[in-house]
């Protein structure tokens, strides 16, 4: 008889505000995990899938649709931010600016911002976009899960390659872990969901 498989487990999260900038957002009196990336990256999805909840985050079929920073306050403890996707080419130069500055300022400025999980495209790594919020994060000394999502989209060799190779980069830097992830099918839902309960329930300063 085959083994049945687990439930996974999710969190529950419910929609607080929009922000356009720092000034406007929640008081930082919770710890704080910031949901980033490229505007085609997938990360309303992502968010959908690890709360089991399709109508959580706003899923455009355009992308860069976001243009506020989404807070959400989970359960169990703790907030996520849900900042404006980056990288979005059909967006004027003026309102890429505005949202890059609100982003920059939250991120440099946020006090209970305790980590960062980077939503990335399994298929395109390295994206220059991508590798400069890394090299701030790890400046800063803030924790990143770096998630190599749409991986349902590839064979489980290419994936197992593209997860070998981003931990080898970042294998002598403890801030960067490194997961597959498949919002479609909620493959690395659990895993996503352990890190996030650790980092929202380990600052007990705020």
């Amino acid at each position: 008889m085959a083994k049945a498989e687990a439930t996974p487990e999710y969190i529950t999260a419910d929609f607080v505000m929009s922000s356009p900038d720092l000034k406007h957002c929640p008081r930082d009196d919770l710890p704080e995990v910031a949901f980033c990336g490229r505007s085609n990256a997938g990360k309303s999805s992502v968010l959908n899938r690890i709360a089991n909840n399709k109508g959580l985050a706003k899923v455009s079929r355009t992308p860069g649709r976001t243009r506020l920073i989404n807070f959400f306050n989970v359960k169990t403890g703790g907030r996520i931010a849900d900042l404006p996707g980056y990288g979005y080419a059909k967006a004027g130069k003026t309102e890429q600016q505005a949202w890059q500055k609100a982003v920059n300022r939250y991120l440099s400025l946020r006090e209970n911002l305790v980590g960062l999980v980077l939503i990335t495209d399994i298929r395109h790594p390295d994206q220059p976009l991508d590798n400069d919020l890394l090299k701030w994060a790890i400046a800063s000394q803030i924790p990143v899960r770096l998630l190599l999502n749409k991986s349902d989209k590839i064979s489980k060799n290419k994936q197992a390659v593209a997860l070998k190779k981003a931990r080898e980069r970042f294998m002598k830097n403890g801030l960067v872990t490194t997961q597959t992830f498949s919002a479609l099918k909620g493959t690395g839902t659990d895993e996503l969901n352990s890190t996030l309960h650790e980092w929202l329930s380990s600052n007990p300063n705020l």
